[in-house]
């Protein structure tokens, strides 16, 4: 039972964003309830067409079109759609609600600048208008690989407000796995960095970029966004004399899509094959991550947002949302660990962030090494703490409150990348306990199944049994959306399968325990078993191989198995080259702690690998599914290994 670690003063209760909205409802809905969370969430369910159109006008989205209905008529939740009637722009709701100095970047080196509004204003103009120029139009895939810099975010709006689709991997990912994602969507436009600094060095990455620029077949034109400390930010000629020979820019120009239309492409993890290319839609991201950040993590007007975040993960798109709340954000570039381990709130204290957001893993890497934060830094305008990429463990809930600050709003947060949104997350009026995620977020109707598709108070899979206007449209070039649907609904009819195990606690907290499926989740990041064996399988000594998340520490630990070729031998040389082999062709987050060899690799009676086989059995869990595998006899390889042991 986890212990009661904060509750919100009932001064802070009141002046909450989650109370304005409630009043706000009150009176133009005519609410009959007294407030609370479990009645607002419930209203919330019942519902949806209210709920959602309330926050369109809520949040003050510019729209046009008509909002009703705010969900189309459809037997199944992925047929459903969300505001049919509606046309928006993204990029025209984040410049319309700019402060005036909204993007503050900063890299680990100490270089640190502000944007102001007008500035920003400019060279969205600039970037959209030198794209138009050279034919970019609705619905053409542009690419980055890009750091987290202003320069990045300001090249998306452009992108965005021509209505184009935006895809972006971070600089430090590996060329084939940049290229099994960008070439599925074949771009037109190619954004990058031309190097990047983390722990205290810089990468260079031009030779890689102009080897990705020569196998990605349709691409017309790069363009160079490197930031530099004279503040020349777009270094590439073509766009410094485009600005300079069009002086007289018009106003910019939005172009308004179907609410449903693609606005940006996602990756999932590639645990099957090449990383699927989740598409998202224009409206549902806009509306789901106000929501989550004004309601449930109190973000407000002129406060700053920060989270550590990469543009090849979710949390850099939830990020920038947080424009049109008003607020500013810090895009934070280089390590969370440079030039120290506290580093980040040295940040925090400078700068006066009120919204704080990293990993779990980051959390617990503090409290391992027994960082006392909160004796050293002032962090008086320090609201909120958000959590997220992996679970929170208890120890870790208590070291922030211990460690940390005292009165914070610690709300650990769990959704994904399929949704780029939320599932569970914060309540700001209400109590946080060690360990548990606080409750589910305002319209999203989840639960835990077992196996046979019954709710259960024990653990079980995460499901989503309502539409979500996040969801995604599809995927890339899917026909008739079959991999799509296969992905999220084949495992209960009708029902979101998240693909999490999970329990909802006695206090209606959530409980997340980690993936269900084969995906791998060191440190928070997933990671796809393809992209490995794609890469290990390419050296001539390796006949097969098999990988699996092994627990440990609070955390999971990649752990690769392999057969070799006759002869050869798992010796440190061979260990050191499918390291570097993995490394090079994905990131250093895909090597694996433990490369192991092994006679045989289990399969299914189909030909398939039996990943989530080994990964019960290393992991001291009951098999299923024996009687599934052609060659059972070979699991004995991966018993009572004593590597696995430290």
């Amino acid at each position: 039972m986890g212990k009661l670690l904060w509750q919100a003063t009932e001064q802070r209760s009141k002046q909450a964003n989650l109370i304005k909205y409630y009043d706000y409802l009150k009176k133009d809905y005519s609410l009959n309830f007294d407030y609370d969370y479990d009645s607002l969430f419930n209203w919330s369910i019942a519902k949806p067409n209210l709920f959602w159109t309330s926050l369109l006008n809520y949040f003050d989205i510019n729209f046009s079109g008509n909002s009703s209905p705010a969900i189309s008529e459809g037997e199944n939740i992925y047929d459903k759609k969300f505001f049919p009637n509606v046309k928006l722009s993204y990029s025209e709701n984040i410049i319309n609600n700019l402060n005036s100095s909204p993007i503050l970047y900063i890299n680990e080196n100490g270089f640190k600048k502000y944007y102001i509004k007008e500035e920003i204003i400019n060279k969205v103009n600039v970037i959209s208008k030198y794209l138009r120029s050279i034919g970019v139009k609705k619905g053409d895939r542009i690419v980055g690989v890009v750091s987290n810099n202003a320069e990045t975010l300001i090249s998306f709006l452009a992108v965005n407000s021509i209505g184009a689709i935006w895809s972006s991997c971070s600089p430090d990912f590996g060329e084939q796995a940049i290229l099994d994602r960008f070439n599925q969507i074949e771009p037109k436009i190619l954004f990058y960095s031309s190097n990047y600094v983390y722990g205290g060095k810089k990468f260079e990455i031009l030779k890689k970029i102009k080897s990705i620029e020569s196998v990605l077949n349709t691409l017309e034109e790069s363009i160079c966004i490197d930031t530099s400390e004279n503040d020349k930010s777009f270094v590439d000629k073509k766009l410094n004399d485009y600005e300079e020979n069009n002086k007289d820019l018009a106003d910019l120009f939005f172009e308004r899509c179907n609410f449903n239309d693609p606005m940006y492409i996602l990756y999932s993890s590639g645990t099957t094959g090449k990383p699927k290319c989740i598409l998202h839609n224009t409206g549902g991201p806009l509306i789901q991550h106000l929501k989550e950040q004004q309601l449930h993590g109190d973000i407000s007007e002129n406060d700053k947002l920060f989270y550590f975040t990469t543009c090849g993960w979710m949390m850099w798109n939830w990020l920038i949302s947080g424009l049109a709340s008003k607020a500013t954000i810090v895009l934070y570039e280089g390590s969370p660990f440079f030039p120290k381990q506290d580093s980040l709130f040295k940040l925090a204290e400078e700068e006066g962030i009120t919204c704080f957001g990293t990993s779990a893993k980051f959390i617990d890497a503090l409290r391992n090494n027994q960082i006392q934060i909160s004796n050293n830094f002032n962090l008086t305008k320090l609201k909120t703490i958000l959590s997220t990429g992996s679970p929170l463990v208890s120890e870790s809930f208590e070291y922030v409150y211990r460690n940390i600050k005292k009165d914070v709003h610690l709300a650990s947060i769990s959704g994904g990348t399929d949704i780029v949104s939320c599932f569970v997350g914060g309540n700001p009026t209400g109590p946080v306990f060690s360990g548990e995620i606080q409750c589910e977020c305002l319209g999203v109707n989840v639960d835990i199944y077992n196996e046979e598709g019954n709710r259960t108070l024990q653990k079980g899979e995460l499901v989503c049994k309502s539409a979500l206007p996040s969801m995604p449209i599809g995927f890339w070039n899917d026909r008739n959306r079959e991999k799509y649907i296969n992905s999220y609904f084949s495992k209960y009819t009708n029902i979101w399968t998240q693909g999490d195990y999970a329990t909802k606690t006695e206090k209606k907290g959530f409980i997340i325990y980690g993936r269900s499926d084969s995906t791998l989740n060191p440190g928070g990041i997933r990671i796809g078993t393809a992209e490995i064996y794609r890469a290990v399988e390419k050296l001539d000594e390796v006949n097969e191989s098999i990988v699996v998340g092994q627990e440990w520490n609070n955390d999971v630990r990649i752990i690769l198995f392999v057969t070799l070729k006759e002869k050869i031998d798992l010796n440190d040389e061979l260990v050191s080259r499918i390291k570097e082999n993995i490394k090079s062709s994905t990131s250093i987050r895909h090597v694996p702690a433990k490369i192991i060899h092994v006679n045989d690799i289990p399969r299914t009676r189909s030909g398939k690998i039996a990943e989530l086989t080994v990964r019960d059995i290393i992991n001291g869990e009951k098999v299923k599914n024996i009687e599934a595998l052609a060659n059972p006899s070979c699991l004995s390889d991966y018993e009572n290994i004593e590597e696995l042991d430290y």
